[in-house]
C-alpha cells in the first residue's frame, strides 16, 4: 500500500515518544500489505473498525492511541487522516467525514 503522508505519524510520534514503535510498526505493516478489502485489512490488524465513507479506525499501542485512515483498495492507497489518543478521537463529531484534523461540517 502506498501510505500519505508519513510525516503525520514522524510528526506525532516526534511529540508524543511513546507511540513510535507502534506507530512504525503499524507503518511497515501497512506499506508491505495488499489489501483489496476489509477482511484483508482485519487479517493484519485484528482490531480495526470500518466506519464508514472508505475510513477505518486502527487502535495503537493497545488502544492509546487511535489512527483513522481513508483506504482506497484500487489504487492500494492509503492516506492518513488523523493521529492521536483515544480522548482526542472521542472528541470527533463525525468520522465519516473527518480530513486532515478538521471536522467537515
Amino acid at each position: 500500500m502506498r501510505i500519505i503522508a508519513r510525516s503525520t505519524l514522524v510528526d506525532y510520534y516526534t511529540a508524543n515518544p511513546s507511540s513510535r514503535t507502534a506507530l512504525e510498526d503499524w507503518f511497515t505493516k501497512t506499506r508491505e500489505a495488499t489489501w483489496t478489502c476489509f477482511a484483508d485489512i482485519k487479517k493484519t490488524f485484528n482490531s480495526v473498525d470500518s466506519v464508514g465513507n472508505k475510513r477505518y479506525v486502527f487502535n495503537i499501542k493497545g488502544n492509546d492511541y487511535r489512527l483513522v485512515v481513508l483506504i482506497l483498495f484500487t489504487p492500494q492507497t492509503v492516506y492518513i487522516r488523523f493521529v492521536g489518543t483515544h480522548a482526542e478521537y472521542d472528541k470527533i463529531k463525525d468520522i465519516k467525514i473527518f480530513s486532515n484534523g478538521k471536522d467537515n461540517e
